[in-house]
């Protein structure tokens, strides 16, 4: 039997994930007998141009906000993992010679560091993880380097403290992401070996695809499209403000000829460009299938789109719930946590830290 004296055993904490339209907070919990419970979520929305590309430009709105939404979520714990957006942080793996002390592999990641990132060491954080042997030869081993401007760091540190929480970890947005993965991918026959898998994250003002091969990211692309196009739609079609129209987005309550008028045109561009963003896979790289499409982000859930997509595209089509295979704490309603999932992926990623060995 093991004895956890001398191990320091995890504290608890849970995923809070700043985008550019809410603050959403997660916390699973250990069910027991390996099985995990999503224990209690929220999702606060954040007032426009708070959050800007991923900076925080209005602290108080933000602060406000995390106070709002921890008093909702109604834990004991104050402990968080945030997340740095991808653009903001450069990794890189290098090779270096096996069996290094950490005083000396901490000297050989600097010295690295220093010839491809652009600014001074001393205005930057970095950090390294060991990946394991390198494939070229046994004598080396591969080493990931991730390296951010400190201050975006600190920006996220300081409103999760001004907030009264304890950022414990900062991690990289498409790391929790892939994360989430982890947890649906089990769904896909075989597990989504040896398969292309597109994530197709549909935030309000950005699209971003990833394609994922064996757990491998293979491919990144960024277009300029998301679900605030639809807001704008319903705004100017209907006279709403944007509050209005994001509330009858989602909710209903919107004239007949909503769907017609509207709906369908903005559905039948998100699949366009899901569409191009394929075809751009295609033609940058080697290969020339995906198997999956897996739809993130606020717009997955917009009535119809899966469809739309998996028609149009000829592409297996799912909207990404990272929960599905987990218990649900009874201070959750089942509906409304299916309809938030995908928006969840990042925080819930996040969540998950709290397993780390």
């Amino acid at each position: 039997m093991d004895l956890d004296i001398f191990k320091p055993k995890a504290p608890p904490l849970f995923g809070m994930d700043i985008s550019s339209s809410s603050v959403k907070m997660v916390e699973v919990v250990d069910a027991g007998k390996g099985a995990l419970r999503v224990e209690r979520y929220t999702i606060e929305p954040l007032p426009k141009d708070a959050v800007v590309d991923g900076n925080i430009t209005n602290l108080e709105e933000v602060v406000e906000a995390v106070k709002r939404g921890w008093k909702k979520l109604a834990t004991r714990t104050k402990n968080v993992a945030m997340a740095l957006p991808t653009a903001a942080v450069i990794t890189k793996k290098i090779v270096v010679p096996a069996g290094l002390r950490d005083n000396e592999l901490g000297i050989q990641v600097e010295t690295e560091a220093n010839q491809y990132i652009p600014f001074a060491l001393d205005e930057v954080n970095l950090d390294f993880q060991v990946v394991g042997p390198a494939p070229s030869s046994a004598e080396e081993m591969e080493v990931l380097i991730a390296a951010s401007r400190k201050e975006k760091v600190e920006d996220r540190v300081a409103v999760a403290e001004a907030a009264g929480l304890k950022a414990l970890v900062m991690d990289v947005e498409a790391y929790a992401m892939q994360a989430s993965f982890d947890l649906i991918k089990k769904q896909f026959p075989d597990s989504g070996k040896d398969q292309n898998i597109a994530l197709v994250d549909i935030g309000a003002n950005v699209m971003n695809v990833t394609v994922l091969r064996n757990d491998q990211t293979v491919y990144t692309r960024e277009q300029a499209f998301g679900g605030s196009q639809l807001t704008q739609d319903i705004m100017r079609q209907y006279g709403m403000s944007q509050e209005e129209a994001e509330n009858a987005k989602r909710a209903g309550g919107l004239p007949d000829t909503y769907e017609a008028e509207i709906l369908t045109p903005f559905l039948e561009n998100l699949a366009l460009e899901v569409q191009r963003a394929m075809q751009f896979f295609f033609t940058s790289t080697q290969y020339n299938s995906i198997e999956h499409i897996l739809l993130t982000g606020g717009s997955a859930v917009i009535p119809g789109l899966e469809d739309i997509v998996g028609s149009r595209s000829q592409i297996n089509t799912h909207v990404a719930n990272p929960f599905a295979s987990m218990q649900v704490s009874p201070r959750i309603q089942p509906k409304k946590l299916l309809v938030d999932a995908p928006s969840l992926m990042v925080a819930c990623g996040l969540a998950m830290r709290r397993f780390d060995p």
